[in-house]
């Protein structure tokens, strides 16, 4: 028997519950899952998950930990194509061709949370980019019935502000990934999983002590925040995309945040820069975002928040997008306008 869950518009059966997914009750022997999840389950996989074999390369991260060793390396099996990721840790993945089957398996010192932490991101990240899903490296809350998308650099505050809206009562889409996926003409948003996760500093700046939230393992520094207790609300359910904000650089000259258009092929240079996994992309997935950025940027607006260089403007900044949002998607209800004509009119 299986654990259930959906995350990322992907049904997952898994050897065992994963930590942080809600359950999902039982379906009928008609509807396969997308993905089996076999957790330390090395049978038939032994040799290929005790570490990387004379095969193709994909990436060597950039980054290396204390011994020297970088802390993440993706390589492709010559026997059966399959891929494997490897981190610096320990942790490692095995991810079938067809990215329908994934083994895991984790040092003895290591949890299931912690595995969890690399599967719910990288790795079925990259299943939905073998299936030719675009992914965001971004966060995503829920404005009037629409997907509001937050992207940025790396520290650029995407899971905090998301956290941020949802305190203020947003329900929140998905965070630090957010996959479009196009159905009738339209970009939806598919959600991820009720919780948000944030680094210590932005906890106290959220909740005032960063004891307050929970750490996400009982090894790893960062914290979260439930979204489905205390009131707090999650989208369970996949939502059209209304605008993509991008959160720049903070500025310490600014005495409160704004917002300003993007269009053209900023837009695009904006949204390509945020892909999720940019490192593994082959020339078709690039040509698929591309296209898909594309048409994205002449029907959507994109916009970018300046913000003040102090966390205690978080909850204006908030207010400014939110604010932006709904005058945007209340002209998008008035009539057909492209991103440009939007644009133009606030």
């Amino acid at each position: 028997m299986h654990a259930l869950h959906t995350i990322y518009e992907l049904l997952i059966a898994s050897t065992a519950p994963l930590p942080g997914l809600p359950p999902r009750r039982e379906l009928s022997e008609r509807t396969p899952p997308d993905v089996v999840v076999h957790l330390k389950d090395g049978h038939a996989r032994e040799i290929q998950l005790s570490g990387p074999s004379p095969s193709k390369c994909l990436y060597t991260g950039t980054f290396l930990n204390a011994q020297a060793r970088p802390t993440l390396q993706v390589v492709q099996f010559e026997k059966d194509r399959s891929f494997g990721f490897f981190y610096a840790d320990g942790t490692r993945f095995l991810i079938s061709s067809d990215g329908r089957q994934i083994w895991a398996d984790w040092p003895a010192s290591y949890t299931l949370e912690d595995a969890c932490t690399y599967l719910v991101g990288p790795v079925l990240a990259f299943t939905l980019r073998q299936r030719g899903a675009t992914c965001l490296h971004a966060s995503a809350i829920e404005v009037d019935g629409m997907a509001i998308a937050l992207v940025g650099a790396p520290g650029a505050g995407k899971s905090t502000t998301a956290a941020a809206f949802a305190l203020a009562g947003f329900p929140v889409v998905s965070d630090d990934i957010v996959v479009l996926s196009e159905t009738g003409g339209r970009l939806f948003v598919q959600p991820g999983y009720p919780r948000v996760n944030v680094w210590p500093d932005s906890a106290r700046a959220l909740m005032g002590c960063e004891d307050t939230l929970p750490h996400i393992t009982p090894t790893w520094g960062k914290k979260f925040l439930a979204l489905d207790q205390n009131g707090l609300r999650f989208a369970s359910r996949a939502l059209p995309l209304g605008a993509v904000y991008l959160l720049a650089e903070r500025q310490a000259q600014l005495a409160a945040p704004t917002v300003e258009a993007i269009s053209g092929s900023e837009a695009m240079v904006t949204l390509a820069a945020n892909t999720y996994q940019n490192y593994l992309l082959d020339a078709e997935m690039r040509r698929k975002d591309f296209e898909l950025f594309e048409r994205l940027a002449k029907t959507i607006p994109v916009r970018r928040v300046l913000r003040p260089d102090d966390i205690s403007s978080l909850a204006a900044s908030c207010q400014v997008i939110a604010t932006d949002a709904r005058q945007l998607l209340t002209l998008r209800s008035a009539g057909p306008a492209s991103s440009a004509d939007q644009n133009a009119q606030l």
